[in-house]
């Protein structure tokens, strides 16, 4: 089913997650375990990341160092397929430009569409590790805009190689990322809500936010992508804190602002299992705000951990 018939025929708020992929070598069942829990609270879909190469270097012996390009989180399709099977839940792959050509894009959205997986959430993807800017693929996308036009073509039976004849079309509902702090690489929020608004005409389904823990901040984006016409569904994503160190770590990672009331409750704790708590009760409250004002959808960063999301959304489902 698509997000967005979930969305259109909710009589309340619902409930979803994202996952990781596990590391490489790691078994599907430590990824089962992770969401047998949460399927209690019925989620209407679950997203599940794709990630790009990065690179290592290994001494080769000689005193020299060898760069080795890895994934170390494959697998986003055949998870995809294996939760839809087991869990018979609407699943989200993320599907991104960095470290992909378009043909390696465009086999693995065959893959999906073999599979009837029907949604995919469109979006740049972060930078290798090691480089210091977003570095385009040789062969591939530089930006989410046209990444989306790729399989809005698709959708309409246009592929890459122009001579296929009556080419089957795809049908995918499609996600797109927005910022409500402002994406970091954005000189400005008009220009970044200049690029959301193409990417709605375009074609785009439904918005899914970066974590925010203010939501005020989420309420004054939804209204500034109201006055520019921006009418499609914009669910929040969501991030309890589970450690000390992630008031330092997420802004650095994810570019948002850490509420100076939740940091300084955070500081305050003697150890992360305190400091759990004090993010699970801060995200049970937004949380609760958030549907009080009929959000459509509340969408859990889960990280790869249960207990917290599993804490909150009993509070609330």
């Amino acid at each position: 089913m698509k997000v967005i018939e979930h969305l259109e025929n909710a009589k309340e708020t619902l409930f979803s997650i994202e996952i990781l992929p596990p590391l490489k070598g790691v078994g599907i069942d430590s990824l089962f375990n992770h969401i047998d829990p949460l399927m209690e609270f019925k989620p209407a879909f679950i997203d599940v990341t794709y990630h790009r190469e990065e690179h290592v270097f290994k001494n080769r012996g000689d005193g020299l160092l060898e760069k080795i390009t890895t994934k170390k989180r494959p697998g986003t399709v055949g998870i995809c397929a294996a939760i839809k099977t087991k869990y018979d839940v609407s699943t989200v792959p993320h599907i991104i430009c960095g470290g992909f050509t378009k043909e390696e894009t465009e086999n693995a959205l065959i893959d999906l569409n073999f599979l009837g997986i029907q949604n995919a959430l469109v979006i740049r993807g972060d930078a290798i590790k090691s480089d210091s800017r977003f570095e385009v693929q040789e062969g591939g996308h530089a930006y989410a805009t046209e990444l989306l036009e790729q399989i809005l073509n698709m959708n309409q039976g246009k592929y890459l190689d122009e001579d296929l004849q009556n080419a089957n079309p795809t049908n995918f509902c499609l996600g797109v990322a927005a910022y409500p702090e402002k994406h970091f690489e954005s000189p400005n929020l008009k220009s970044d809500m200049k690029w959301l608004k193409k990417k709605v005409e375009m074609g785009a389904d439904y918005i899914v936010t970066q974590m925010f823990f203010n939501n005020q901040k989420y309420f004054d984006f939804v209204d500034r992508c109201r006055a520019e016409g921006i009418t499609i569904p914009i669910i929040p994503g969501i991030k309890p804190i589970t450690t000390k160190k992630q008031i330092s770590v997420l802004p650095s990672i994810f570019h948002v602002d850490i509420p100076e009331d939740l940091a300084d409750e955070i500081e305050k704790c003697k150890d992360n299992n305190a400091a759990r708590q004090v993010g699970v009760e801060w995200c049970v409250a937004q949380s609760k705000e958030l549907r009080a004002h009929n959000v459509p959808c509340l969408h859990y960063y889960s990280m790869g951990k249960a207990e917290p999301v599993y804490k909150i959304a009993k509070e609330l489902f």
